[in-house]
C-alpha cells in the first residue's frame, strides 16, 4: 500500500506541474511539444496506473477477505468447541445433581421408614411383656456375638435353676468367678416420666421415687432368686437393655449402686456387659492355650527322657563298632602276614620262610 501512495503523489506533482506550464504563455514552439508529449505520456501512465492500481486494489481486498474468512472460521470453531465444552459440563453437572436428588429422596425415605420403625418400637416398648422380651432378644444376641452360638459350655439360656426360677442367661465362667446369672431388666415408663421436661417438678420427683423403687425391686428379686450357694457364684448381673438408663443410674443415682453392691448385683447396659463378655472370652481362650501348652511341656518331657534312653544306646553302639573296627583291622594284618607266608612256601624260600622275629610274632597273633 506504501508505494500506491507514493505513485499517486508522484503523478499529481507532474499533473499540477503540467497545468502551471499550460498556463504560461511560452514562445517556445520546442518547449509546447515536449509538453503535450509529456502530457501523452502522463495520461497514458496514469491510465496504466488506475489499471494497475484496481488490481493490486482487488488483489488486497481478496486476500484481506481470505484472511477475514479465515479468521472468522478459526473464531468459528472455538467458539463452538467452547460451546460443546460448557454443554458437556452443564450435562455433568445436571445429571450429579439429578443423581443427588434421587440419593436425597432415597435418604428421605429411609427417614420416612427410620421414623416409623421408631414410632413402632415405642408401641412396642410400651408394654411390659414386650420390654422384657426385648431385653431377652437383646441379651441373647450379645452373648452370641461374644461367644458364638456353636459354643457349649461356655453360656446357656433360659436356665432353670433349682429353686424353680427360670434365668434368662447363665454364664459359665472361669475360675474365681464361676457360674454367673445374667437376668434382663428394663425399668422404662418411670424413667421416661422423670426426664420428660414437659411434666411438672412433682410429677417429675414422684416418678423419680417410684422408679428407684422398681429398680430396687429388681435387684432384689436377681439377689434372691438367682444367686443360689453351692450352685451360682456369689455374684448375678442385672442387664440394661437401655443406655441411657445406665448411663442415668451411674451418673445421678449412686444410692442405688450403693444397693446393688451390697446385694452383690453388678448392674450392666449392652456395651458394658460386651467388655465383661469379651474379658471372660480372653481368660477362657488363655485357659485353652495354657492347658495345651501343659499338655505339649508333659509331651516335650517324655519326648526328653526318650531321646536321652537313645543318646545312651547310640553311645553304645559306637563303642561296640569302634571295637569291631579294631579287631576287622587286626585280621586284616593277620591275614596279610598269613598271605606272604603262603607265597614264601610256594617260591621254596626256606631261608626267608622261617624267622625267629617273624615266627614269634605269628605265633602271638
Amino acid at each position: 500500500m506504501d508505494y500506491i501512495i507514493i505513485g499517486l503523489l508522484g503523478v499529481t506533482i507532474i499533473l499540477l506541474l503540467v497545468i502551471l506550464f499550460k498556463k504560461n504563455d511560452s514562445k517556445d514552439g520546442v518547449i509546447t511539444e515536449r509538453l503535450g508529449k509529456l502530457e501523452v505520456s502522463l495520461v497514458k501512465e496514469i491510465g496504466e496506473f488506475k489499471v494497475n492500481f484496481a488490481s493490486d486494489i482487488r488483489k488486497d481486498f481478496d486476500s484481506l477477505n481470505e484472511k477475514i474468512d479465515r479468521k472468522l472460521t478459526e473464531i468459528n470453531t472455538k467458539v463452538t468447541e467452547r460451546l460443546d465444552e460448557s454443554l458437556e459440563k452443564t450435562n455433568k453437572t445436571f445429571a450429579n445433581v439429578l443423581e443427588r436428588l434421587s440419593k436425597i429422596d432415597e435418604a428421605q425415605k429411609k427417614i420416612d421408614g427410620l421414623s416409623s420403625d421408631i414410632i413402632s418400637l415405642q408401641s412396642i416398648l410400651t408394654d411390659k411383656k414386650s420390654r422384657g422380651i426385648f431385653g431377652e432378644v437383646n441379651l441373647s444376641f450379645i452373648l452370641e456375638n461374644a461367644f458364638g452360638t456353636e459354643k457349649t459350655g461356655i453360656y446357656e439360656l433360659q436356665h432353670k435353676m433349682s429353686n424353680g426360677f427360670i434365668v434368662d442367661a447363665l454364664l459359665y465362667a472361669p475360675s474365681p468367678l464361676g457360674t454367673i446369672a445374667i437376668d434382663s431388666k428394663f425399668p422404662l415408663e418411670n424413667y421416661e416420666k422423670m426426664t420428660d421436661k414437659k411434666l411438672s417438678a412433682d410429677e417429675r420427683n414422684l416418678a423419680l421415687r417410684n422408679f428407684k423403687l422398681d429398680f430396687k425391686k429388681h435387684i432384689d428379686a436377681i439377689s434372691t432368686k438367682y444367686i443360689i450357694p453351692g450352685e451360682t457364684a456369689s455374684e448375678a448381673i442385672m442387664f440394661l437393655p437401655a443406655e441411657a438408663i445406665f448411663a442415668e443410674v451411674n451418673a445421678y443415682h449412686e444410692d442405688l449402686l450403693n444397693y446393688a453392691y451390697n446385694k452383690k448385683v453388678w448392674i450392666t447396659s449392652p456395651t458394658t456387659l460386651m467388655s465383661t463378655l469379651t474379658v471372660i472370652e480372653m481368660i477362657l481362650k488363655n485357659m485353652e492355650r495354657d492347658k495345651y501348652a501343659k499338655v505339649i511341656h508333659d509331651e516335650l518331657n517324655k519326648l526328653s527322657v526318650e531321646f536321652a534312653r537313645y543318646k545312651d544306646r547310640w553311645d553304645r553302639l559306637a563303642r561296640s563298632i569302634n571295637t569291631v573296627s579294631k579287631n576287622v583291622e587286626e585280621l586284616n594284618t593277620t591275614s596279610e602276614k598269613i598271605s606272604k607266608r603262603f607265597d614264601s612256601i610256594n617260591r621254596v624260600d626256606v631261608d626267608k620262610l622261617i624267622a625267629p622275629n617273624e615266627e614269634d610274632e605269628l605265633i602271638s597273633n
